[in-house]
């Protein structure tokens, strides 16, 4: 087990089952003894858990508390002497493990019904995997330590804006990271803010002409959106060969710092734990995975091998397409052998898995992201609505 810690991400967060983000850890009610369990995310305050002394905390004064059994987990007033059952510390490799007791927080039997309830077990696998975040519709002003910019992005358009979270929905509804100001990716890594390509998200948005091709497929684990186009429009300095990014840099936080990705592919509004991105000033790719195997197909530790050796797909230029897909073999794995960045000989990207059910985009009007009512996150925005082949037309900001 790697060394104890507290999340990165900052205050009230979500606990979800890696193999599921669309769940939450919940307690059932705001009483002693009262149980814990998986239930489908609301952002209700009985999904909204703190760390702080060592203990999880939720409505304030209740903790997370082991029961008599030694396996089943409920919610007990919060001790002021460190009661050991109520001690617990969030690992480097995000299990929630039970204090000096080798035992960890388990989604038993991997059953992602609403109400199955949550146990310890001896810490150890894809059961154990607990990703923190944040409601959609109700996203904090920042997410991480250091953070330049802002995650709580409001509904409008600035060509200024600081609005570090994205969205990847279709070929006509997503974002890209790039640089606050003109900048190499490799010195702005930290920085980047989000450029989308619609308005009312709060976020920049990408000037006509930035896109010249823009192919998205959505596979059983994961969507993805590659591209060309001219990105020095978006403030990647023109020439740079580029850089990746991906929610765990050296120090535990992203890169961009507090750097958030949401969508609607997989849920409303789920958010992303495992995501890998690469943009230079002509070429982007931009991966975001669910499920159980999310960390290995959006694996982030090839990060000078660029876009096409980790993300094969279709970079056409003049081609704007929504697609269906396979998922792809998972970037350096060959066989039963994984391959490690610097290693020689270098091996060949894996080829493109297939895809299928294409819809070209030709002919379009693109609407503003819809906002929705007492919220400040979005509705679904339909896909396969048409596009205007050679540019991006971005309409006017939310009313």
């Amino acid at each position: 087990m790697v060394s104890a810690q507290v999340p990165n991400y900052r205050g009230e967060v979500l606990l979800e089952p890696g193999i599921n983000s669309g769940k939450c850890m919940t307690a059932s009610s705001n009483s002693d003894g009262a149980t814990v369990t998986i239930q489908s995310c609301t952002g209700a305050t009985s999904q909204k858990w703190s760390f702080s002394g060592g203990s999880v905390k939720v409505f304030g004064d209740k903790c997370l508390d082991v029961t008599a059994d030694g396996v089943a987990l409920q919610i007990l007033t919060c001790s002021t002497d460190n009661n050991p059952n109520q001690q617990f510390y969030y690992s480097g490799d995000f299990h929630l493990a039970w204090t000096d007791h080798g035992k960890c927080m388990d989604l038993t039997d991997g059953n992602q019904s609403d109400g199955n309830r949550i146990q310890l077990w001896e810490c150890g696998g894809v059961n154990q995997i607990w990703n923190t975040g944040y409601y959609y519709t109700d996203l904090p002003n920042t997410s991480e330590d250091g953070q330049s910019g802002t995650n709580n992005c409001g509904t409008g358009s600035s060509d200024s804006a600081q609005c570090q979270t994205a969205w990847i929905n279709s070929a006509e509804d997503f974002c890209l990271w790039a640089p606050p100001t003109v900048d190499s990716i490799g010195n702005s890594e930290r920085l980047e803010v989000a450029y989308c390509t619609k308005s009312g998200r709060g976020a920049r948005t990408m000037p006509d002409g930035t896109l010249q091709g823009v192919h998205f497929v959505k596979t059983p684990d994961y969507v993805q959106v590659t591209g060309v186009g001219d990105f020095t429009k978006i403030n990647v300095a023109a020439g740079d060969a580029g850089g990746e990014l991906d929610p765990h840099g050296a120090d535990g936080n992203g890169n961009p710092i507090g750097g958030l990705v949401y969508g609607n592919s997989f849920g409303t509004g789920q958010q992303y734990h495992e995501w890998t991105s690469f943009i230079s000033s002509n070429e982007f790719c931009f991966r975001a995975c669910v499920g159980a195997q999310a960390a290995t197909l959006c694996q982030h530790i090839y990060d000078v091998m660029g876009c096409y050796w980790n993300m094969p797909a279709n970079y056409d230029s003049g081609v704007f397409e929504n697609c269906d897909g396979d998922d792809d073999l998972p970037m350096g794995v060959y066989g039963t052998s994984t391959w490690y960045q610097g290693v020689s000989p270098t091996p060949t990207p894996h080829p493109a898995a297939p895809s299928s059910n294409c819809v070209p985009l030709s002919t379009v009007s693109v609407t503003p992201a819809r906002k929705r009512r007492s919220s400040n996150g979005f509705e679904k925005v339909a896909l396969w609505t048409t596009y205007l082949i050679t540019t991006l037309v971005f309409s006017m900001p939310v009313q």
